[in-house]
């Protein structure tokens, strides 16, 4: 890249396209590939990707998720392992069926006219029109996908993984079927998983209604919420140890409206302090009901049918819809007199994940999975691998969590009432009712689908032929269960799998721990034949991120319409500059609020790395015109090897602190990496690219760089240079592959990727060096730069200055080393021409306060302006303002103090977030403390009369 070749802009929609593409046509990722250009002296690193719904867009959390997964594969790949990000879809059973029924609605069409065979068609021509959008947005973003490997549930494959699974588990009693009370969709038509329903608080009525005692003129009042469900009363129930009621037990009462007699039943299961102490028993919608029923032996009346409509067992409420039939039930119940009162209630309500359509408790007769079966619990060893660390939990707290759900486990309802997805393998036998399992996995394709090979011909029980296969198809969380090893070629023993079992690394939100986490852990754990816990596990490691939440602090969801297109944020932002900003602000334990000031902030940052590309591509032109650098000095750079093992061939003090700051802070970005904190790693990054390199060392090196000195001193100049900016390039790659694959094959290697250099890793022997000198020289810059700042001098306004070294109590340097007066003074006249430069001094005096000891061990500065130039602020006026800033740091301490000091707030909060608060309070005390002893100086000239700041002030 040569001078006409540089845009003045960063401009991430010219450079992100174009190696997006280029990544994915060359096959970087794929681990044969990379292994041919860079063969991996590491282990192996691999995770399969949490699968998107094929039916969507990725939103922020998936680009979060990505984010991070895409820094740990960059990273792990350049580390030298061979890596396997494997992608793929998920078939989305509900949400895919839901979006094709509305498609047929705009041709006046239902799938029930259509068929299964050919719904099941139009599914897959769809599938086949929209099921590469995800992979297009994935590779927009930048994810280091092996796309060679990808994978969709319903590929034939991972169909006969499902089949597979299913069948051994059927064969060793774990699936069975049964007549249970499970969560019903009327929209979706469909059974769901307890995990499938969202609960939320609603406002709603408490109905009391009187059930009256025959023969008596007693009432027993029932306080329900929904008294439509009464229909399919059963029995009436009261707590044994009730006084109130304790007559009743044993008798009567009359449904009323139907006037069915109902036993009235004592169970302690009754909750006396609940409504009036008496409920109504409706076995076969309720769960609780269902349970006491079957203690009881009550009948199992069904009131509603598929939709929620009430069915003939309602008698004259047939046909009516749930809703309507509640108004004509509480009318008909205010007319007979048997409505007592009503009154507002607050309580949760099941809703169905994909539709928010109120669910229906309902008997049904569904497919279940066991999972604490007492002789082959599926359970107990996913528990015992996370207790003994087999699996490490990230965060800790999450762990928590996982076990106290797993010790509680209910079986697993598995079927579906779809016609889109993976269809249970079970023939039912028209004549005896038995069931009969297909007679392996094998899988064939029709027509384009996949489909069960070698179904039976007869009943294994009767012989009959009158077979039928079974309509349901199973959960979609159960390929998903699968999917770490049936993406690797399971049930059979494959390369793959030999080489990526277990996979390393599992991240995904804390949303779907029990719905996939949990249920890969089980079944991995139950299918992989080997004899080591530790080699059947599906991952070593499973991390939990953040939520991606609004500029308000809100979760973002499509029905609050708060939800942020990542794709419209990268055109704005860039890619980069999206990914720097989720990966700063995903402190483990902590959600991210997602605003337009950081995207902002670090859209900049990228613009800042830009700018000192540009600044040495310029000036590296000029001094290949001049004979300076030869035009493969860059090359012959990098055939000496990584940066960090290369020799400087410079004495400068500045070049050498340089190299001992980037052995730091690689340390403490692999350091941060291996731990998954990710903002940490960024936070390193940001400080020492904007901070360090850009704003200092490229400024005390620009007279050389821009042709000042001898060309041997130039040489080492430019030497050090690259060697910097490369070795940050390759550091800062994983979190902006774009900008740094941009400015590498510019700078570096126009060949080869920066994704397959080496990522450096540090030296602890080399850093602390030359840490004093620069602090030194930055506080001199600052204490200068600060004074003329106080006194409101323009930028470029040029004025004589004045450096004092002076004994500062409390003052010492990082190390602990002691320095004298007279030490700093030579130093600081070593540098005088790079401190005059950046405080942009016309001169500049370097002096001893005459008070000092020369053999002060504590050392500092002060500054003064030589002239007070016309607007400068008076003495009065920097008083208050130094009153307010006092003020605002004192009401800051405070409120850092109380948190630092509330016992729950120092329980709850992760350990990072703790420890971020303890240095901000300390940085707060420091600029405190400065400013008060300033106030107090600039006050005492005050009271003597003074009205105009004196020449010299502490900074």
């Amino acid at each position: 890249m040569g001078k006409r070749d540089i845009p003045k802009a960063y401009d991430p929609r010219a450079i992100e396209p174009r190696w997006a593409e280029l990544w994915v046509r060359e096959q970087l990722f794929t681990p044969e590939v990379a292994a041919r250009l860079r063969p991996p002296d590491k282990g192996v690193y691999s995770l399969a990707i949490p699968p998107p719904n094929v039916t969507g867009s990725l939103h922020m959390g998936h680009m979060l998720e990505h984010t991070q997964i895409d820094i740990l594969m960059r990273w792990r790949r350049m580390q030298g392992y061979r890596v396997l990000w494997l992608p793929g879809t998920d078939h989305a059973g509900i949400a895919t069926q839901v979006i094709v029924e509305r498609e047929l609605a705009k041709e006046n069409l239902r799938r029930e006219e259509l068929g299964r065979d050919e719904f099941e068609r139009r599914v897959w021509e769809w599938k086949a029109q929209s099921g590469d959008r995800i992979k297009k947005q994935m590779t927009r973003l930048g994810a280091s996908c092996d796309w060679s490997r990808e994978k969709f549930t319903l590929d034939p494959p991972l169909y006969r993984a499902v089949i597979e699974a299913f069948l051994r588990l059927y064969r060793e009693g774990l699936i069975y079927r049964g007549r249970y009370m499970i969560n019903w969709c009327p929209r979706c038509l469909t059974a769901l998983s307890d995990l499938e329903v969202e609960h939320q608080e609603r406002d709603a009525q408490l109905y009391y209604i009187k059930y009256p005692v025959p023969g008596t003129d007693d009432f027993l009042v029932v306080a329900t919420t929904r008294p439509e469900t009464m229909l399919g009363d059963t029995a009436l129930a009261v707590h044994p140890e009730d006084d109130r009621y304790r007559k009743f037990v044993g008798q009567k009462a009359r449904l009323p409206l139907l006037g069915r007699e109902l036993p009235i039943l004592a169970d302690a299961y009754v909750a006396r302090e609940f409504g009036t102490g008496v409920v109504k028993i409706t076995p076969a919608h309720d769960p609780n009901d269902f349970e006491l029923g079957k203690r009881h032996h009550l009948a199992e009346i069904d009131v509603l049918d598929d939709a929620a409509r009430i069915n003939a067992n309602g008698g004259p409420y047939a046909g009516l819809d749930r809703y309507q039939a509640r108004k004509r039930i509480l009318a008909d119940l205010k007319k007979e007199g048997l409505l007592e009162k009503t009154e507002p209630y607050r309580h949760a309500v099941g809703g169905c994940q994909r539709c928010k359509t109120p669910i229906e408790p309902r008997l049904s007769v569904q497919w279940f999975c066991r999972m604490n079966d007492p002789r082959n619990s599926l359970a107990r060893p996913a528990i015992e691998a996370v207790q003994n660390g087999a699996i490490r939990i990230v965060p800790e707290n999450v762990k928590k969590i996982y076990l106290n759900w797993m010790e509680n486990l209910r079986d697993w309802c598995l079927s579906r009432q779809l016609w889109w997805g993976h269809r249970i393998p079970i023939w039912h036998c028209h004549d005896c009712g038995g069931l009969t399992p297909a007679k392996d996995s094998a899988v064939e394709i029709v027509h384009g689908r996949p489909q069960i090979a070698h179904p039976p011909e007869k009943c294994g029980e009767c012989g009959s032929t009158e077979i039928t296969q079974d309509p349901d198809v199973l959960d979609t969380w159960f390929s998903s269960a699968l999917w770490p090893f049936s993406t690797l070629g399971w049930p059979d023993d494959t390369d793959d799998l030999r080489q990526f079992y277990p996979t390393t690394l599992m991240n995904n939100g804390v949303d779907i721990l029990f719905f996939w986490d949990a249920r890969m852990i089980m079944t991995g754990l139950h299918f992989i034949p080997r004899p080591a816990l530790e080699e059947r596990i599906p991952f070593r490691t499973l991390y939990i991120h953040a939520i991606v939440r609004d500029p308000y602090g809100i979760k973002m969801s499509k029905t609050r319409g708060n939800v942020v297109d990542p794709l419209e944020i990268i055109e704005e932002y860039g890619t980069d500059a999206v990914r720097f900003t989720l990966a700063i602000m995903a402190a483990p334990g902590t959600d991210i609020t997602l605003s337009p000031d950081r995207l902002r902030s670090y859209r900049a940052f990228a613009n800042k790395i830009w700018n000192a590309a540009r600044f040495l591509f310029l000036n590296r032109d000029r001094a290949q015109e001049a004979g300076i650098l030869p035009p493969d000095f860059a090359a012959r750079l990098l055939a000496e090897g990584p940066p960090e093992r290369r020799a400087l061939h410079t004495g400068d003090w500045i070049d050498t602190r340089l190299n001992s700051e980037l052995h730091r802070t690689s340390l403490e970005v692999n350091k941060a990496l291996e731990d998954f904190r990710f903002h940490a790693a960024a936070d390193e990054l940001y400080h020492f690219f904007w901070g360090l390199f850009c704003d200092w060392y490229l400024e005390l090196i620009k007279p050389v760089i821009t042709g000042k000195g001898t060309k041997e001193e130039q040489q080492s100049a430019w030497r050090a240079l690259l060697t910097h900016f490369e070795w940050a390039l390759r550091l800062l790659h994983p979190f902006m592959p774009f900008l740094t694959e941009e400015l590498w094959h510019a700078t570096f290697d126009p060949d080869r990727s920066l994704s397959l250099a080496e990522y450096p890793q540090g030296d602890p022997a080399r850093v602390g060096e030359k840490v004093e000198e620069m602090l030194r020289l930055q506080e001199a810059i600052t204490t200068i730069r600060n004074r003329r700042a106080e006194r409101k001098l323009h930028a470029k306004s040029r004025v004589p200055a004045e450096l004092v070294a002076q004994t500062t109590p409390g003052i010492s340097t990082p190390s602990g080393r002691l320095q004298r007066i007279q030490e700093v003074l030579d130093f600081v006249e070593e540098n005088r021409d790079a401190i005059q430069r950046l405080t942009n001094s016309s001169e500049l005096k370097i002096l001893a306060d005459a008070g000092a000891n020369p053999a002060s061990t504590f050392v500092g500065f002060r500054a003064a302006i030589a002239a007070a130039p016309q607007g400068t602020t008076d003495l009065k006026t920097e008083v208050v303002r130094l009153r307010k800033q006092k003020q605002k740091l004192e009401k800051e301490l405070g409120g850092m103090r109380a948190r630092l000091a509330d016992p729950r707030f120092l329980e709850k909060a992760p350990d990072e977030v703790v420890r971020g608060l303890e240095r901000r309070q300390a940085e707060y005390n420091t600029r405190y403390e400065k400013i008060s002893s300033h106030l107090s100086r600039l006050e005492s000239q005050l009271a003597g009369g003074h009205d105009r700041p004196e020449a010299s002030g502490e900074t």
